[in-house]
């Protein structure tokens, strides 16, 4: 896989993976030849570090001082490879907006290698903004240090939620222009992931008919992500379905906290059940299951409550891009994958109860119905009354330490007319709340440690951004940072973080791809 036109960039000088404390290996690249082209990144001209993910570094088994010092900044900008590394620009396809474009693949990316981190987990290391590859399009491969410190901010706060991401290792700055509507100053973004294999991967072989990279494909993802089917008869289909209830925890999770990614293309859903590609993603302030924020997204297909039936829609793509995998007999083949298609939304509603059930603090005593009818009256409250979705939740803990469940934090969230429902909504959930908690302030204890006091709220993300990008000022990303990586405690003088936008700040924001 290779373009005439765009000639590999020159080969770089090596650094000796011991100093950084680095053994990168590069199965992706060695087992799977002919599915990825070898390419190198291009080099920051001057480069600048702008965040090194220390505790991330610390997991990796990699020796943080050194990856702050001249060998390791020459490391994290292209300027230099880590010994072992083979970088490849991956190749896949995918459905963008329902539309299926055939071959996308790493346009402005570069997988490195893998490393088998302290715990002994496989992860991918890849660069975003290296510049361009086989597969740019006609783009310039590069990133603006706005979109790099998002994806780097946003994949911390999913991280410190609890929720399955690929997270950023470092932030440099390159010392270049990007032009996008007007210049921006350049950034590369080190990301860490469980792998980079996407629904698109498959899409991109499937649809090329080309059955030996499939399977090929499909069995080195088995091995990576789901190794008890290793050599199992049907391993293909269960390994579909294992995809599917990954997606169905990982989507519900997303739900939990008002999460909306924004542009769920088949190419930005991962197999191994991680968020990808913080583009024009965004928490949601009042809650509205009716919101978006990608401006590119005017149909609202990526709309908050449409991303459990987007998710199924994408499953269904990787179901069609297996058919050949799992049955020789394609009727057979697709009997045995819709029964995973069509058993998605209980899968879903499962795993949504679940994370209801924390957030309510319930003890799920079989009582389905009656928990989801809880769950959906009270977010039904919320969107009436134009209620914040974050604070809404955090205040639950008041409510079961207030006297007599009058809940003054929450009431005082809400205007006049809604207060009197309120109450009759807590009188019902009170009992339940309380029925397993040892004293009202257990379970307070417990409702701060599921439901989050900072999220990255908009406004402050785009006022931490700007201040990078337009003045080089990184102490309003650093404290912003600093608040998300530790969500559910509340700590002094923080009360800016904790409060969502005014309602000017709320009206028509929009956020965008930044590619």
């Amino acid at each position: 896989m290779s373009n005439p036109a765009d000639p590999r960039p020159a080969s770089l000088p090596t650094v000796d993976g011991a100093l950084l404390g680095m053994a990168l290996q590069s199965s992706y690249a060695s087992e799977l030849v002919g599915l990825h082209a070898p390419w190198n990144p291009t080099p920051a001209t001057e480069p600048r570090l702008l965040a090194l993910n220390a505790a991330l570094a610390a997991e990796l088994g990699w020796d943080v001082q050194a990856l702050a010092g001249p060998d390791g900044l020459a490391v994290l900008s292209g300027q230099a490879l880590p010994a072992g590394a083979q970088p490849i620009a991956q190749a896949y396809a995918g459905h963008q907006f329902g539309g299926f474009s055939p071959q996308l693949g790493d346009g402005r990316a570069l997988l490195l290698g893998e490393v088998v981190d302290v715990n002994g987990q496989r992860r991918d290391i890849a660069f975003k903004g290296s510049g361009r590859t086989p597969f740019s399009r006609g783009g310039d491969g590069k990133a603006a240090v706005g979109p790099v410190l998002r994806e780097y901010l946003m994949g911390e706060a999913m991280q410190a939620l609890g929720i399955p991401t690929t997270r950023a290792l470092a932030a440099v700055a390159t010392g270049e222009q990007v032009f996008r509507e007007r210049p921006l100053p350049g950034a590369l973004l080190v990301r860490v992931a469980s792998s980079h294999l996407r629904v698109g991967t498959f899409q991109f072989f499937a649809s090329r008919r080309d059955t030996e990279k499939l399977t090929r494909l499909a069995n080195y993802a088995i091995a990576r992500h789901d190794p008890d089917l290793v050599g199992q008869a049907d391993r293909y289909l269960s390994f579909f379905r294992s995809v599917a209830q990954r997606q169905a925890a990982l989507i519900a999770q997303w739900m939990g906290v008002g999460f909306i990614h924004g542009v769920m293309n088949t190419d930005n859903m991962t197999i191994s059940g991680e968020t990808i590609d913080y583009g024009p993603c965004a928490f949601m302030d009042a809650y509205d299951p009716d919101t978006v924020f990608s401006s590119i997204d005017h149909s609202g297909r990526y709309a908050y409550a449409n991303q459990p039936l987007i998710a199924r829609w994408n499953l269904a793509r990787l179901a069609e891009a297996l058919l050949p995998l799992i049955d020789d007999d394609a009727d057979k083949a697709i009997e045995q994958v819709s029964e995973t298609i069509d058993a998605f939304p209980a899968m879903y509603q499962a795993q949504w109860l679940a994370v209801m059930r924390r957030k309510f603090g319930l003890a799920g005593n079989g009582n389905d119905t009656q928990d989801h009818q809880l769950a959906e009256d009270f977010l039904s409250l919320l969107h009436t009354h134009g209620v914040d979705f974050t604070q809404a939740f955090r205040s639950l803990a008041n409510a079961v330490e207030a006297d007599e469940g009058h809940a003054p934090a929450l009431m005082a969230l809400l205007p006049p007319d809604g207060r009197e429902r309120m109450l009759a909504w807590l009188q019902r959930w009170l009992p339940q709340a309380l029925q397993a908690a040892a004293s009202p302030a257990e379970k307070a204890t417990a409702l701060r440690g599921a439901n989050p006091l900072y999220i990255p709220r908009n406004h402050l993300v785009e006022e931490a951004l700007e201040a990078a990008s337009e003045r080089g000022d990184l102490a309003p990303f650093e404290r912003l940072l600093a608040v998300v990586q530790n969500p559910f405690e509340e700590q002094p003088g923080l009360g800016r973080y904790a409060s969502p936008a005014s309602a000017e700040q709320q009206a028509g924001y929009r956020t965008f791809c930044g590619t």
